[in-house]
């Protein structure tokens, strides 16, 4: 019990010395308690890790929480299969990142208060994955929001970034407006939160039970809002407003990966509703397409990877619509290894290049910054499927997974892999072949990064490399471990679908579609680089770009659309509402009341003149009225009988 206390604990500590003591405590103190924190959490979650073996989640309660009538909600922490794997890669990635802003913010003024926010961050993440009911899911979940708004607009001076992390906390609150209402139908039909009992409740609902339905579609209304899918997607790419470090925790190893961890989560109850997996997996290929195509004419580094993570995220609901629970669960964990590799390779190149994110700015970085260029190399070619890097395994099984389920559905999902290779590459080339294109400032200021920035590359370019051997085809007749390991999590859902988790193609298949989708990664490859590689051309400027590119390089006008939507009639309602029903009908009643209420006192000052007949008869008029009221009952009943 100690040692799951401690796991969450340790980070909040660290979050209280920094936060609260960073204009004191000496700035070399900073990053030993900033990195220490996630550090320890990080030991004792593989501490955990490896004395876990048991088939059932242990619960730890510490104390109940809530009690109104038979309804009790308890503070406790659910420690499995499921949330030992997130753990692992939210405390491992989320200390390397921690050691990367060592180097990136330390000339900072607010250095230790932004080392105090990422570990609040951690500690918030950490609580939504081990909650043991949904209601302290709920706490984390909000938590993440807060330090989301925190982190992004970090550097508040600048209008444009308090802008972006107001958008990324209104647009998180409207999902989480449609996840506390699947909080409140589980509490109606099931009479409690804790995981453990409804899930064990799941089974005497029937398949595409109505209750369920509505139960389901709440709780990914507000996986829509934290994972980024259409329509709530918009704040993640002006999210880049934060530091580096704030993109790649956010985009890569926990707050976007929160929205799959809870439909993973709850698989029981989404394998019981069908339309909503179905629904799911559209709106998941929606948005991995809607993601590439913008990323294709992206000119900010970050802004290509941002909407690279938006269809990443597709492509994990995809894999949850067709119920591949675990194959989604699976390019959660690679995409944290090679996202958060490319968001601090980009960070790197942007300390390289004095604060430049503009890609037609850059140019023939590969042998001035060596070590991020082969990282940065690494990184792309995992998220673009070649084997044997990582990215590849993930999706490669994602992909079998929606052939089977349907044949449309994996040709579009297979053009969204061409566009990411194309737009990735196109990416690498751009910025790190051809010739140096930024000013002479610049290219005398381009140097490789310290270490503190270059350590968590290197581990995150290895583990990017290798990390998709967890998830082995089964044509390559070795053991998925990731599945072997998850499967408890799934026992609910694989009692009440039959061949649940199974893929029913073919090993020739299932070898065309590897081919498949490698050769479209090798497409996507050869294409950059003759476009951008070798004839060296540069994306156009602005002002050149026109037709269905424009559209597309301004993201489809979506935030036009929502701005002229909703934003605007809000502002001239709340205008309305603030300048005429407020100040004028408000207002001119509780004015009208108080004028009022000084009329009357001024006509009965009047006759306090303080003279002693006057109170003598008041009191005489006083004493009357007392005794005829109490007289009245009396000459009503007298009444009653005379004309009875």
């Amino acid at each position: 019990m100690a040692v799951f206390a401690l796991i969450p604990l340790i980070p909040l500590i660290g979050f209280l010395i920094n936060g609260l003591g960073f204009k004191n405590i000496p700035k070399s103190a900073i990053p030993i308690v900033a990195v220490g924190a996630p550090l320890l959490s990080f030991v004792l979650v593989i501490y955990t890790f490896l004395n876990f073996d048991s088939s059932q989640p242990q619960v730890v309660q510490f104390f109940e929480w809530i009690t109104v009538s038979d309804f009790k909600v308890d503070f406790s922490f659910q420690i499995d299969q499921l949330s030992l794997v997130m753990l692992l890669f939210i405390t491992g990635v989320g200390t390397l990142i921690h050691i990367y802003s060592i180097g990136y913010m330390v000339h900072d003024e607010g250095y230790g208060k932004f080392m105090s926010y990422l570990n609040l961050f951690l500690f918030s993440m950490i609580i939504l994955v081990i909650g043991g009911n949904y209601l302290l899911m709920f706490i984390g979940w909000e938590g993440v929001g807060l330090c989301s708004y925190l982190l992004i607009g970090f550097w508040n001076q600048n209008e444009n970034y308090s802008n972006a992390a107001r958008k990324a906390f209104i647009m998180n609150r409207i999902g989480d407006l449609g996840f506390l209402v699947g909080i409140f139908l589980i509490i109606q039909n099931f009479g409690t939160l804790e995981f453990t009992q409804v899930f064990s409740q799941a089974g005497k609902f029937q398949s595409g039970d109505t209750v369920i339905l509505a139960i389901t579609l709440s709780l990914f209304i507000g996986a829509m809002g934290k994972s980024a899918q259409i329509p709530l997607f918009t704040w993640l790419p002006d999210a880049m407003a934060g530091p580096t470090p704030v993109s790649a925790l956010i985009h890569a190893a926990t707050m976007v990966t929160s929205g799959i961890y809870m439909v993973v989560r709850s698989n029981v109850l989404y394998s019981l509703s069908p339309f909503t997996l179905e629904f799911i997996g559209w709106i998941g290929l929606a948005t991995a397409l809607l993601g590439a195509t913008i990323g294709l004419f992206q000119n900010d580094i970050k802004k290509v990877l941002a909407y690279s993570t938006v269809s990443q995220l597709g492509y994990m609901f995809i894999a949850i619509g067709v119920m591949a629970y675990s194959s989604g669960l699976f390019h959660v964990i690679t995409h944290a290894f090679f996202k958060a590799l490319l968001f601090l390779g980009a960070g790197s190149v942007i300390h390289a290049m004095g604060g430049e994110q503009d890609i037609r700015k850059m140019g023939g970085l590969w042998s001035k910054i060596k070590i991020t260029a082969i990282t940065f190399l690494i990184g792309t070619i995992a998220i673009s499927g070649f084997p044997p890097f990582a990215g590849f395994f993930s999706k490669d099984e994602i992909l079998a997974h929606v052939f089977e389920h349907n044949k449309i559905m994996w040709a579009l999902a297979v053009l969204g892999s061409l566009m990411t290779s194309f737009y990735m590459f196109r990416l690498f080339f751009v910025t790190f072949k051809g010739q140096f294109r930024g000013t002479s400032e610049q290219e005398h200021h381009l140097h490789e990064s310290p270490g503190s920035m270059t350590l968590p590359l290197i581990v995150l370019a290895v583990l990017s490399a290798i990390g998709g051997f967890i998830g082995m085809p089964e044509v390559f007749h070795f053991p998925h471990l990731l599945n072997s390991y998850l499967a408890p999590i799934f026992e609910g859902s694989k009692a009440l679908v039959p061949n649940f988790g199974e893929v029913a193609i073919s090993h020739s298949t299932e070898w065309i579609l590897m081919v498949v989708s490698v050769g479209v990664a090798i497409v996507g490859l050869f294409s950059a680089y003759f476009i951008f590689g070798k004839n060296g051309s540069v994306p156009e400027s602005d002002m050149e770009i026109s037709g269905i590119k424009k559209v597309v390089y301004h993201k489809y006008y979506i935030d036009e659309l929502y701005n002229s939507v909703f934003v605007k009639p809000i502002e001239k309602i709340s205008t309305f509402l603030g300048s005429v029903f407020d100040s004028k009908i408000i207002d001119g009643i509780v004015n009208s009341i108080g004028n009022i209420v000084v009329l009357i006192s001024e006509k009965i000052r009047v006759i306090q003149v303080g003279t002693t007949r006057i109170y003598v008869l008041f009191m005489t008029l006083g004493i009357i009225l007392i005794l005829s009221l109490g007289l009245i009952p009396q000459i009503l009943d007298s009444m009653k009988v005379v004309f009875k």
